[in-house]
């Protein structure tokens, strides 16, 4: 409990993001005692992934905690001797701003669909009043209240450990059994209001495909079916975080599964970029001099650098303008800029462009014939794993604990201890903080970009093929120079995201202004609002638009440490979520914060063979829970990999 907690550690991380699990897991895996805490009542920060009823309960949360005022600090601060001064810490969340929902879908089949709060101006207005009209059409008042009280994400980071698998990529049928096993074990609370949630046929006078309509009420009832992320992140088959969970073996507490296709926007419409040598010379899209044309830069591209005389005049030129000297078709160039390099048509050099090439080139293969993959039910999967990591090695985690302060000595100028929010003082070598959690006063000299966010539920994909079952990455060209490219990737219930017959969309971008400013006309290009009467033919291609979520999220990532006040020097910051598609930087600042720190110490290695353990006295039993005896953290990784060791739940090539 938290009014036991030891106190002395060697390292107290503060917030459970995905730099700070991973700094986590390392430590306790090097031997420290690591005491990792967090206020919230979930792991993964903003980094989590929510259920429907979640996310609702996640938004509802956020609101009342910007309407909370600074708490009274006159008992803590009685803790505080003469000798020593306190780093307040900051009382809100201020990470995510201008959150905005709209519901598009009926209530119930018979209603009339109407759009939700759509009317209201003001963003935080708009949050409040939207939600509570969506939870007062769909549950009682007695519902509503168990429903914002019993939510909590440590059910599902247990649950979600109680599996063991091998990285590869999952094939449907056992994923939809998995996920009809694991609906039955799932102790997110649900809302319902009585609809029976099921599927009638929409009319429709057009030889079009009649679609199943979906109401809230369905939503609602499926919310467990929804893993929704607050981060729309991929993973490079050959990137820095795949080569460390395969290396500390902590991809056993996860699957995933391969992104089937990557999307072009060209003139309007939705195509598919081919990727592997079999999809170029497969594709429709292209001439055979166009496959040939792409084929011959591609090859190029994975050795560039053997050939500096290709590019070494125009290394300054943006990459678009080179692609332009390479005689490509402008249909290629268009495929090479935004789907295979996936980079800015106007900030990326020559050099970044080629690198970036490569790197999906040398991706490709490995697990599929696209170079990423996803973690099945969300991204969040991927912090809760490294957290299971710290945990079996001795690491002691305790969320919905607040810590008021560090007390720093003034003499030596080290952080000595924090005071959490029972007064309880616990001391320790080192500090890892996420962000989000410094005061303003600390941050006054920092300039943070954002985010602009969207999630949106929908009925179809943007390209309907044979299979409904398909993971996709798009890439949007910015509409006006100097705006930023947005990246949406759809997900398909096979992920575990979302229920059946829907899609889970995320956009995401560098934020210029609100995010429903900067996303908002994307939305309308690939989707149609299914409350809007669909009456031209084309406006039927496009999937309907069910509901929607848009947010702006800190960019806290290249901030330097020098900008941060009057921090000291055994206190180490980690950052929130970039807004790139990979995670490459929270594992290079994790990786590099841990060598700081323990310079001698070995990041991530991997866990010892449970053949290979020496049991230092078979009958003795562990002394206390929690405890970081290196023998005792052995002894538990060997019965967890026992524990663990299923051979159904392996995945097989």
């Amino acid at each position: 409990m938290a009014d036991s907690l030891p106190t002395e550690f060697d390292v107290v991380i503060i917030g459970t993001g995905l730099p700070e699990s991973i700094l986590a897991a390392a430590c306790s895996r090097s031997g420290q005692r690591v005491l990792h805490i967090d206020s919230r009542s979930y792991y993964g920060g903003n980094w989590a992934s929510f259920s429907f009823s979640g996310l609702l309960s996640w938004l509802k949360e956020y609101q009342q905690n910007s309407d909370i005022g600074e708490e009274s600090n006159a008992a803590w601060r009685d803790l505080i001797l003469e000798t020593e001064e306190a780093i307040t810490f900051c009382k809100k969340d201020k990470t995510i701003q201008h959150t905005e929902v709209f519901c598009y879908a009926g209530q119930n089949v018979e209603d009339s669909v109407e759009e939700l709060g759509a009317l209201q101006k003001n963003p935080s207005s708009m949050t409040s009043s939207t939600l509570t009209e969506l939870l007062d059409s769909s549950c009682s008042h007695e519902e509503k209240h168990k429903y914002f009280t019993s939510y909590e994400m440590p059910a599902k980071h247990t649950e979600n450990s109680d599996r063991e698998i091998s990285i590869e990529v999952t094939d449907i049928e056992e994923s939809l059994e998995k996920e009809k096993y694991r609906g039955d074990k799932t102790c997110t609370c649900t809302i319902s209001d009585g609809d029976k949630g099921e599927n009638k046929p929409a009319e429709d006078n057009t030889v079009q495909p009649k679609r199943n309509r979906i109401t809230y009420s369905q939503i609602v009832k499926e919310g467990r079916r929804f893993n929704i992320d607050l981060v729309s992140k991929l993973l490079y088959s050959q990137g820095l975080l795949i080569d460390l969970l395969i290396k500390s073996n902590v991809s056993r507490y996860a699957e995933f599964e391969n992104v089937t296709r990557i999307l072009a926007f060209r003139e309007g419409k939705v195509e598919q970029v081919p990727c592997s040598r079999a999809d170029v010379f497969n594709s429709k899209e292209l001439t055979m001099v166009e496959k040939r044309m792409l084929m011959k830069f591609l090859a190029f591209c994975l050795d560039y650098e053997q050939h500096p005389d290709e590019y070494q005049t125009l290394k300054q030129c943006s990459f678009s303008e080179y692609l332009k000297t390479k005689n490509l078709t402008p249909n290629l160039q268009h495929f090479v800029l935004h789907s295979i390099a996936m980079t800015s048509e106007s900030s990326c050099t020559t050099i970044e462009g080629l690198k970036a090439t490569r790197n999906f080139l040398q991706c490709l293969g490995r697990f599929g014939n696209t170079p990423f993959l996803f973690p099945l039910y969300g991204q969040g999967e991927i912090p809760q794993c490294f957290c299971r990591m710290c945990a079996v090695f001795g690491g002691i985690y305790c969320l919905r604990h607040k810590v008021q302060c560090l007390v720093v000595d003034k003499e030596s100028g080290r952080c000595k201890a924090i005071i959490d929010h029972f007064g309880q003082r616990i001391n320790a070598k080192y500090f890892i903080v996420e962000d989000s959690y410094l005061s303003e006063e600390t941050c006054s000299n920092v300039q943070y970009k954002q985010i602009s966010r969207a999630v949106l539920i929908t009925d179809q994909s943007m390209l309907k093929t044979d299979s409904d079952q398909q993971i996709s990455i798009l890439i949007v060209p910015p509409a006006e120079p100097g705006t930023c490219a947005v990246r949406v990737t759809e997900l398909c219930s096979s992920t575990m995201t979302c229920m059946k017959d829907t899609y889970l969309v995320h956009l995401t971008c560098s934020s210029s202004k609100t995010a429903r400013e900067d996303l908002e006309s994307v939305v309308k290009k690939l989707f149609t609002p299914y409350a809007e009467i669909e009456i031209e033919r084309e406006e039927l291609r496009k999937p309907r638009l069910l509901w929607a979520l848009y947010f702006n999220m800190r960019d806290s990532s290249g901030i330097s440490r020098s900008l941060y006040n009057g921090l000291p020097s055994n206190v180490y910051v980690c950052s929130g979520p970039d807004c790139g598609l990979g995670n490459e930087h929270a594992v290079k600042q994790a990786e590099t914060l841990f060598q700081e720190i323990f310079p001698n110490e070995e990041f991530c290695p991997p866990p010892p063979n449970p053949e290979d353990i020496i049991f230092d006295g078979d009958d003795k039993q562990p002394q206390a829970h929690g405890t970081n005896d290196i023998t005792m953290a052995k002894v538990e990784s060997s019965e967890e990999s026992k524990n663990l060791e299923n051979p159904g739940e392996h995945l097989q090539n």
